[in-house]
């Protein structure tokens, strides 16, 4: 018998079970048992976790074997299902559950099967009589979903609409469970709510799009997310019977593939197959093999709802995860709630999905260590301006004399000094006269006027004698959360990022007459605003490889009105 709370990890080896491992691994306070169907896997998977300070045991597991033998020899005080998947387990899918509250011991899975977490209410009788918890869908769906959703509407009278979903990093490693939920599912009916009434949805065959922003990041690019048949349609469907929709969606990437993904999903839909499990092999295989863009993944939940006042409100959640820190997110619910029965505050008995179990606090105090970046939007910041409604919560975060000097209502002027230089090469020179960046000059009085037409501003920028303008505005579509600025028939789509008192200006997409251009012929800039001496300060660099600088202009700007 060993010391330390136990905790049996079945699955132990494998993909969220091996992430499990590693969010707990650093408290020596627990026994983790990693079992699986394999003693040399689970042996060779903890002799690679050589720093871990809790004790790692290799143990065998066979959900189909003798539970009741494996149970009583190991005595856990919970277990954790990370195996799956479960939408294809047949007749006693349910005999871990069984087992564990035969034996008195704690339950928790990451299941994402709808019927599978629904089916687990029927054992809250047992557990209760038990002792025991049993938390299904221990995952990002339902449980942190359900966070934010609660976070979101907490002032709302009433919630109408919930929408939501996960992008993973295209680097992120899908297990061959995940893969077959998704092929066993893709296309195939499930149920959900739509315009108050309940309907049928299908799959990978519904799409939005949304981009990923918390405020004062850099955003995601704006994904494709197709509907995915998650706990979520019910469950929050039970804490929120008044929302007249919910929908749930995935993001994967890269985006040819999902696109691909979906042309099978519909083949399915349309009756011309049956499923795409026998796809599965091959669709992890892509999955797996067929990666590239940014190492980077995120997660949004929207809710629609009403005030108390009767305005209608619409507010987003957004979570950024840099690098491998995003593939852990999913198994992070088990981490907080082994830590907080760890600490004596063991969620209460009884059969459930997990939904009410955890806040966003509770979540938020394991982003903290983590490159993982979270924030809201709120539609009652509409009314602010430009920069202000991109910035969102981030806004107020800057230096007083750039908020002073972005706050256009109608019309504004600023005056001040610069220094100018320009490119030397033909192709430089050519390039500036035709956008019309002023000449090189040490030193000059600079005045730039401010017009506001609708939701976009007009910028006419005054080197001593020299004028040229273009006009901002907030992006669109696939430049959502992305400040625009138009240069004739150049429009250049930027992030705007504070970084330490300043506010820079990151390129991430740009198009000539509309027609969207590769980044990688685009014009390299360094642009940022500060504060400097009480006055607003401006550094605006761009180059290209091709023609070396083109123009680099600095100096400093006072609001005159």
């Amino acid at each position: 018998m060993n010391s330390g709370l136990g905790v049996l990890i079945v699955g132990g080896y494998g993909t969220f079970g091996g992430r499990i491992v590693e969010l707990l691994e650093n408290e020596p306070r627990l026994v983790l048992y990693i079992a699986g169907r394999s003693l040399d896997r689970a042996c060779a998977y903890c002799e690679t976790r050589g720093k871990a300070k809790a004790k790692l045991v290799p143990t065998i597991f066979n959900r189909d074997g003798d539970l009741s033998a494996h149970l009583v020899a190991l005595r856990p005080h919970v277990l954790v299902d990370a195996s799956g998947p479960f939408q294809t387990y047949g007749q006693g899918r349910y005999r871990v559950i069984e087992a564990c509250i035969a034996h008195g011991i704690h339950y928790l899975d990451l299941a994402d099967g709808s019927d599978f977490v629904e089916g687990v209410h029927a054992f809250d009788p047992a557990a209760r009589r038990a002792g025991v918890f049993v938390l299904s869908g221990v995952s990002s769906f339902p449980v942190l979903t359900a966070a934010a959703v609660r976070r979101l509407s907490a002032d709302m009278a009433r919630v109408t609409a919930i929408r939501g979903g996960i992008a993973p990093s295209p680097y992120a490693g899908v297990g061959t469970n995940v893969i077959c939920a998704i092929a066993g599912y893709a296309g195939q009916p499930c149920r959900l709510r739509r315009s108050g009434r309940p309907a049928v949805g299908h799959p990978f065959t519904d799409h939005m799009r949304f981009t990923i922003a918390p405020p004062g990041r850099l955003p995601l690019r704006n994904t494709l997310f197709s509907l995915v048949d998650v706990p979520d349609l019910r469950a929050l469907a039970g804490l929120w019977p008044e929302a007249d929709s919910i929908w749930m969606g995935a993001g994967p990437v890269p985006e040819s593939l999902h696109r691909a993904l979906a042309a099978l999903a519909w083949l399915v839909r349309l009756r011309l197959v049956r499923s795409l499990l026998p796809l599965a092999p091959l669709m992890h295989l892509a999955s797996n093999r067929l990666a590239w863009g940014e190492h980077r993944g995120g997660m949004f939940v929207e809710v629609e709802g009403v005030l108390a006042s009767g305005a209608s409100t619409q507010r987003s959640w957004h979570l950024l995860a840099e690098g491998d820190d995003g593939p852990l997110i999913p198994s992070m619910a088990v981490d907080a709630l082994v830590r907080k029965v760890l600490e004596g505050q063991t969620p209460p008995v009884g059969a459930r999905a997990a939904v009410r179990d955890l806040e966003l606090d509770d979540y938020e105090k394991l982003f903290a260590s983590r490159t993982i970046h979270v924030g809201t939007r709120n539609a009652e910041d509409d009314g602010a301006s430009l920069y202000a409604r991109l910035l969102g919560a981030a806004w107020q975060d800057l230096p007083a004399e750039i908020r002073d000097m972005h706050d256009v209502d109608d019309a504004a002027s600023a005056e001040g000094r610069a220094s100018v230089q320009r490119g030397t090469g033909l192709l430089a020179r050519l390039v500036a006269a035709a956008i019309g960046f002023p000449r090189a000059t040490a030193d000059t009085p600079v005045n730039v006027q401010f017009n506001t037409v609708g939701e976009a501003e007009t910028w006419t920028r005054t080197f001593g004698s020299e004028s040229f303008s273009s006009r901002q505005f907030a992006g669109r579509g696939r430049s959502e959360r992305l400040l625009c600025e138009r240069f004739g028939p150049l429009t250049f789509a930027m992030a705007l990022v504070p970084e330490e008192g300043r506010l820079r200006l990151r390129p991430a997409r740009w198009s000539a007459f509309g027609v969207p251009l590769p980044m990688w012929l685009c014009p390299r800039t360094a642009s940022y605003e500060s504060a400097e001496d009480g006055r607003f300060c401006f550094h605006v660099e761009i180059s290209h490889p091709l023609t070396g600088l083109i123009v680099r202009y600095r100096g400093w700007l006072v609001r005159t009105r």
